[in-house]
């Protein structure tokens, strides 16, 4: 009588949602009477209200142990064991509950659903084969509706998250589980593999190493310690060797330890930074841009491989290119410095669509006056009509063109104003200088000093007498 006073009063707490008291006077009736198995029956409803599944499982198996035809018992057993992932054990129960009741419609569509979660379970598994990682976590997201309690799922499903990159969701789930169990190697190996991820590797290898210490044999642990600790000893050989200057070395370096891990996508973007910046010190530009390229590829917010990128662009004059990646820098970082950078791949940019006066005299940018001199008096003979008076139309036309390209070229450059703001890429017509408008024969005279004869080699058989009139 006394443990049925107990029952009554759990049942009321039970009927009212409080669960804990309706747990205590359950216990209470279990221990005034240890041999019935509907106290243990109504403990493990109670438990599974609470989330607490391993320990109701406990309580169902008890009531079934003590009558094994209790129907509810068995039915709180089978979604015990479903609830924490086991559908083939939940399936048994079911069938059970059906050999003693075959019209029981709950054990009819539990089983439907231990079906479903062993049918996701099954598809996960391939999936998980061909690294087709985001149906997986659909296949556990569907599977976990059923089995909110099992922590495999879960860690497969975290696991999988890692691997495609959400590390925060990853996280997240490994953390609730080291909550409630702080020794899951399993979680442990997954709350590492985030941090190996994020380019932590010292505080992955932490992990990795207690996951060890929890389970001995945890093959995956092992590999991820293994490749995390090579990754660290050989982007910090390889970056010692580039401090000391050692190119050819670092680029060894960087490029073994891109072959460890392919899947480790923050390190290996800063590997191919690191590999672009020391084949820009060997003046291998074209592969420091795809090195850069294949780094901003993997992590497409990675700033430093934007900003290496576009200084190769600028060195082999890929203007646009550069413009277009200080861009992208500037909208993620206004500062001052990206802002000045942008600005002046824009003014090389406006420049390289210009002609292009030094190219034009055969000079270098830095070339002394007395040298521009030199470089107008040999092109502009060179390119004079007169000198090309025997030529072809079309010959004449292109030489004609030519020789007004190095009048307009002579005419920039020997003015120090006019020279300064071509270099600076501003406007010339502000200037007041049409170019269209000039006479480069004007030029020519105004240069050889007046009226004076020249002779010119004609292109075709003989020679001709030129003199300004």
């Amino acid at each position: 009588r006394e443990a049925e006073s107990f029952k009554e009063q759990g049942n009321a707490y039970y009927a009212k949602k409080d669960y804990n008291e309706a747990y205590n006077y359950y216990t209470k009736a279990i221990d005034t009477c240890p041999n019935n198995a509907s106290y243990y029956g109504n403990r493990a409803a109670t438990l599974m209200m609470l989330g607490r599944f391993r320990e109701a499982l406990g309580d169902a198996q008890q009531s079934v142990r003590l009558d094994d035809s209790f129907v509810r018992g068995h039915l709180r057993e089978g979604k015990c064991h479903l609830s924490l992932g086991n559908a083939m054990a939940a399936s048994r129960c079911f069938q059970r509950v059906l050999e003693l009741d075959h019209k029981n419609t709950q054990a009819q569509q539990e089983l439907k659903n231990a079906s479903t979660v062993l049918e996701y379970e099954k598809i996960a598994e391939v999936d998980f084969e061909k690294r087709d990682f985001r149906k997986v976590v659909f296949c556990m997201d569907r599977a976990l509706e059923f089995a909110p309690a099992c922590h495999r799922f879960k860690i497969l499903k975290a696991e999988c998250l890692a691997l495609l990159g959400r590390y925060p969701e990853a996280q997240s789930v490994a953390s609730d589980i080291l909550r409630m169990d702080s020794t899951n190697a399993d979680a442990l190996y997954v709350r590492g593999l985030c941090l190996y991820y994020e380019d932590c590797i010292e505080k992955a290898v932490q992990f990795f190493v207690q996951a060890l210490r929890m389970a001995p044999d945890h093959e995956k642990a092992c590999l991820a310690c293994r490749n995390a600790k090579a990754l660290k000893a050989k982007k910090e050989d390889g970056n010692k060797a580039f401090k000391e200057g050692n190119y050819k070395l670092a680029y060894e370096l960087y490029t073994e330890a891109l072959g460890i891990d392919p899947n480790n996508i923050k390190t290996n973007a800063k590997l191919y930074c690191n590999r672009g910046t020391v084949n820009s010190k060997l003046r291998k530009l074209e592969e420091a841009i795809d090195d850069c390229t294949n780094a901003v590829k993997l992590d497409d917010t990675y700033i430093k491989a934007y900003l290496r990128r576009a200084q190769c662009y600028m060195d082999t004059e890929q203007y646009e290119d550069a413009v277009r990646d200080y861009e992208k820098v500037y909208q993620t970082e206004k500062t001052k410095e990206h802002k000045q950078l942008l600005k002046n791949a824009q003014v090389e940019l406006k420049k390289s669509k210009r002609k292009d006066y030094y190219k034009i005299l055969g000079v270098d940018k830095n070339a002394s006056e007395d040298e521009i001199k030199k470089a107008y008096r040999k092109r502009a003979l060179m390119h004079h009509p007169d000198r090309h008076s025997g030529a072809s139309a079309e010959v004449q036309k292109e030489e004609e063109k030519k020789f007004k390209e190095v009048g307009e070229a002579f005419t920039i450059l020997s003015d120090p104003k006019k020279k300064a703001r071509y270099d600076s890429g501003q406007d010339l017509e502000e200037d007041g200088l049409n170019m269209g408008d000039f006479d480069a024969n004007n030029i020519f005279k105004a240069f050889f000093g007046g009226p004076g004869g020249f002779s010119f080699e004609a292109s075709g058989p003989g020679n001709f007498f030129f003199q300004f009139g």
